[in-house]
């Protein structure tokens, strides 16, 4: 069913959780995501699938350089880090006490 208002879909992560990749080349390594790319599926996450990019050279840098930066992975290869126990667990929301859905550990059952 097409949500009516807010077209934009509700994620197993946001901006700002630890992750940890599930699956691909980065396999196993933990990190932070930065940005989250809903149109296409994809987040960055801090120190993970490093790639080079090449930057052509420019009146302030005439050099030119070879720049580290993170690549995107995509949302099915992370999954959520619980904050209390370290450990990947997957996402469920229930209602809080204000009647505001939020996500919670399906492991532990805490709040995240």
């Amino acid at each position: 069913m097409e949500r009516k208002y807010n077209k934009q879909p509700k994620l197993h992560v946001r901006s700002g959780d630890t992750v940890i990749v599930i699956a691909g080349n980065a396999k196993g390594k933990k990190g932070k995501i930065s940005q989250i790319l809903v149109e296409k599926q994809r987040a960055v996450v801090e120190g993970v699938n490093m790639i080079t990019k090449h930057v052509k050279p420019t009146a302030q840098n005439p050099q030119g350089e070879l720049k580290q930066m993170e690549g995107t992975i995509h949302l099915s290869n992370l999954q959520l880090v619980d904050p209390a126990t370290g450990q990947p667990t997957r996402t469920g929301r229930k209602l809080n006490d204000k009647g505001k859905l939020q996500r919670f550990s399906k492991k532990t059952g805490n709040l995240v």
